[in-house]
């Protein structure tokens, strides 16, 4: 990619101002406050687009420091570029009312979309943090931001491994540890359904068992009693049975005097009367007579007794059937009860087994469990191919930053020593350095090549190179090595100064450039 045109409508201080760029190296040169902050600031803006901050972070942002000085609803711009052999124009309204982005391929004019990612594709998916850390380089910002190292992490672990840097392996890990929260949140919610549900079948068989154990009582009161009352009517049985005798069993339950026995008794003394002669056969009758007479009175008395001891009974007139009633509602009771025990008995046993049930891993839970062992797996060898891929990324990285530094230094640095953090050390012919040992203006040489090896890893598309007065701790060598390097080896350059000395070296060194005064 090469800017070829930048027209800054109503942006800061310029209005309507038009500024063309060439290949190679651009020379912008103007004195402190003409504007050389603005036009980078301006670059950017148009590239990535600006955002305005909201509440006291809105005061200093970059939006309202380079708001137009007049008339600030006005507020846009256009920057036209090549990419790929195609000329494109980009056009922002960077006001908050109207604010918009059109992006035209000016060789066919196809209208493009900003917001679907077109722009993003002909930058060669190069974001603004990127920009800031690699192509675009001041005195003030020439060490690289932590962010770069998450980025060079995660380009590592997909260029390595795929061979292309579209494929996202960092971002299929985060799905795959989404993933397995999930599945883990699942695992979770099923043992809470069952640790609720064995609380519910705890109180289900608390409750059954506690019914079990009553009618289990009931029925064996029920049992004591009717064992009670039939061995009770059977030995009241027995005992009138052995008690009567032929009388008894032929006279009805009622009669307390059969007639035939006072029918015997008669005949019994007529024929003593006649059978003894006298005066026996009157004695003889007299003793028979006293004796029935006895017999009676006895009998009597046995009546009298009974209607005494048992009168409610025999008020009642209670039948042999009405007798039978209280045993036979005692068998059913029995039956009854029996048979609902046996049903609660069924239950208990069968919220037993639904325990036992829940004991053992669900087919659900077990089928999360081993996704989620699966997703582990996945995740953990992603991970040891993305720190594998880290160690390539740091060998490519240094070799590259390594030979840049090595020939703007002239050969006196052969090597840069980075690792995943971007901790950097810096290798002599005699010693290793770290960075508090060198001068700054080594500093600014290290940090140059680094960012320049760092672009050309993660950037698809060359961009241009935006270096902002950092030159400043150059001595002449140095910048004319450095000078020479990115004339060979960069398509565009964009050099802002306020100083003579890089136009002087250019001259000296017999290095082509374009200039632009503001």
């Amino acid at each position: 990619m090469q800017i070829r045109e930048l027209i800054l409508k109503n942006y800061g201080k310029f209005h309507n101002r038009q500024i063309e760029l060439e290949d190679g190296i651009n020379l912008i040169y103007g004195e402190n406050e003409s504007g050389k902050s603005t036009i980078h600031t301006f670059i950017k803006g148009m590239l990535f687009g600006m955002e305005r901050g909201r509440g006291r972070a809105a005061v200093n942002d970059t939006y309202s420091t380079y708001e137009p000085w007049e008339n600030s609803n006005y507020y846009a711009g256009v920057l036209q570029f090549s990419s790929g052999g195609k000329t494109f124009r980009i056009e922002r309204n960077f006001d908050k009312y109207s604010k918009k982005a059109e992006l035209i391929c000016e060789e066919d004019g196809e209208v493009l979309s900003v917001e679907d990612g077109d722009l993003e594709m002909l930058l060669g998916g190069m974001d603004a943090d990127c920009y800031d850390n690699t192509v675009s380089m001041s005195q003030r910002n020439a060490e690289m931001g932590a962010g770069i190292a998450a980025e060079l992490k995660n380009y590592a672990t997909n260029y390595y491994t795929s061979g292309n840097g579209e494929i996202n392996l960092s971002g299929a890990l985060e799905q795959l540890n989404n993933r397995k929260k999930v599945l883990e949140q699942e695992i979770r919610k099923d043992l809470q359904e069952k640790r609720q549900k064995r609380e519910q079948l705890e109180q289900e068989v608390s409750f059954v068992w506690r019914d079990v154990h009553h009618l289990e009582e009931e029925l064996e009161t029920i049992e004591e009693e009717l064992a009670y009352r039939t061995e009770k009517e059977r030995k009241r049985r027995q005992e009138e049975e052995s008690a009567k005798g032929f009388m008894d069993e032929i006279r009805p339950e009622k009669w307390r005097i059969h007639p035939m026995e006072i029918l015997v008794f008669v005949l019994v003394i007529i024929i003593a009367v006649i059978l003894f002669s006298k005066p026996w056969n009157y004695l003889i009758a007299i003793i028979l007579f006293l004796a029935s007479g006895t017999y009676i009175w006895n009998r009597m008395k046995v009546g009298k007794k009974q209607v005494k001891t048992e009168p409610e009974i025999i008020l009642e007139e209670i039948t042999p059937e009405e007798e039978k009633i209280p045993l036979e509602k005692l068998r059913w009771e029995r039956a009854h009860i029996a048979s609902e025990l046996k049903e609660k008995q069924v239950a208990y046993e069968n919220l037993g087994e639904q325990l036992a049930e829940l004991d053992e891993v669900s087919v659900r839970s077990r089928e999360c469990e081993i996704k989620r062992q699966a997703v582990q797996m996945a995740a953990e060898h992603l991970e040891a191919l993305s720190e594998e891929m880290q160690g390539y990324l740091k060998r490519d990285l240094n070799e590259k930053a390594s030979a840049i530094l090595c020939e703007i230094t002239d050969g006196k640095y052969q090597k840069i020593v980075a690792d995943e953090q971007l901790h950097i050390a810096v290798l002599t012919r005699e010693k290793r350095m770290e960075l508090h040992q060198v001068s700054r203006g080594t500093v600014e040489q290290i940090y140059l090549a680094l960012r320049m090896a760092v672009g050309e890893l993660l950037c698809e598309e060359e961009m241009p190179v935006i270096l902002d007065d950092t030159f400043a701790y150059y001595d002449e060598n140095r910048m004319e090595q450095t000078l020479r390097w990115l004339k060979n080896h960069k398509k565009q350059v964009l050099l802002f100064t306020c100083q003579t000395r890089e136009e002087q070296v250019l001259k000296k060194s017999g290095i082509t450039y374009h200039k632009v005064e503001l």
